[in-house]
């Protein structure tokens, strides 16, 4: 990404090359690739540095959109302060219900436990009707599925804030130089049948 800085302001911002007018004279798009940086920069092109210090997880927080600054011969992008999203149900003044975070990760997880159950729902609904009964082993795995779902909206529900929330979900690997290592969050896993 490059900035077009005039009387040491952004006034331009490119994220990709483009032909370009800089006063009277017509720039072709390969000049970002073909100059130099000290090139770009004698006629007002500066490639942008990233700042995304403030920057946070946009899906426990609304992001700002970058602000571009000018200063000791460097462009910067940076965010302003996020706000996090809301962790609870807000009613809204038209008497509509916005769903907060932590009815939406409920949700999630009742998702999660009854796809995790519709493999072996047949069986109870074969035992329901006179057939064969459902094998100890895989009612014993439903209720532990039905158990760890409860237990993780006991969780969800008991996080105070949004970043609470989020430590539920982060992941610990036994070694964290190897990301194919064993891991594990404090939120858990569902059981796995037969293991």
């Amino acid at each position: 990404m490059w900035a077009l800085v005039e009387s040491d302001n952004v006034t331009q911002v490119y994220t990709r090359p483009k032909g370009l007018t800089i006063g009277e004279v017509n720039y072709p798009s390969n000049i970002f690739m073909l100059w130099s940086s000290s090139e770009l920069e004698a006629i007002g092109i500066y490639e942008v540095v990233i700042d995304n210090s403030n920057l946070k997880n946009s899906e426990y927080y609304i992001n700002t959109d970058q602000s571009f600054a000018f200063a000791d011969g460097t462009v910067t992008a940076s965010y302003g302060t996020a706000t996090a999203r809301a962790i609870a149900d807000v009613t809204n003044d038209d008497d509509t219900v916005t769903l907060g975070l932590k009815t939406n990760y409920k949700a999630i997880i009742n998702q999660q436990a009854g796809g995790l159950l519709q493999d072996t729902d047949w069986m109870v609904v074969r035992a329901t009707e006179g057939g064969t009964a459902v094998p100890s082993d895989i009612t014993t795995w439903r209720a532990a599925v039905r158990t760890k779902a409860n237990a993780m909206q006991v969780q969800i529900d008991g996080a105070a804030n949004v970043d609470a929330l989020a430590a539920l979900y982060a992941y610990t690997y036994a070694d964290p130089d190897d990301l194919t290592s064993a891991f594990t969050r404090p939120l858990g896993e569902f059981p796995i049948l037969g293991a």
